[in-house]
């Protein structure tokens, strides 16, 4: 197993791993909350740009430290096409390194930094964007993935 590579449940709880999806590429996109303004945004951009996505032979998965509950109602209300993973105990976050001491309005606290990784079709890390903003994130991900290839 790579360092790269996790298992983690998806929202109907069947426990989905990196190595099932070699052969293809993959986008790995760590978020904070599930229906929280900014996360709501992003993962609408990639549902609205998945179609392109599934054309460069590449997944999307969403991780997030939400419940698988959470994460079926997140789906289910935003139509979202793709895995969401729950990573409860954000291990996989941490072996990631998204899972940060955060400041937000004086109070520290960790939690996930939002970040975006590119796994090739051998499960290899080929691109990574930390601290990202949400605003033409997902764009600037197709376009790599669009120039890469």
């Amino acid at each position: 197993m790579s360092t790269l590579d996790f298992t983690l449940p998806n929202a109907q709880g069947d426990m989905i791993s990196l190595s099932d999806f070699r052969g293809k590429k993959v986008i790995v996109y760590f978020y904070p909350k599930d229906s929280t303004p900014g996360c709501t945004t992003e993962a609408c951009d990639f549902r609205d740009a998945s179609a392109a996505f599934a054309a460069k032979n590449t997944v999307i998965l969403g991780i997030s430290a939400d419940s698988q509950k959470r994460h079926q109602n997140f789906i289910s209300k935003y139509e979202l096409p793709f895995e969401l993973l729950s990573d409860v105990d954000h291990a996989v976050c941490e072996q990631y390194g998204v899972w940060q001491l955060k400041k937000n309005y004086g109070k520290e606290y960790y939690g996930i930094v939002r970040s975006t990784f590119l796994i090739n079709e051998s499960g290899e890390l080929i691109q990574e964007w930390r601290s990202v903003k949400v605003k033409d994130h997902v764009s600037e991900a197709l376009s790599f993935l669009e120039q890469s290839n």
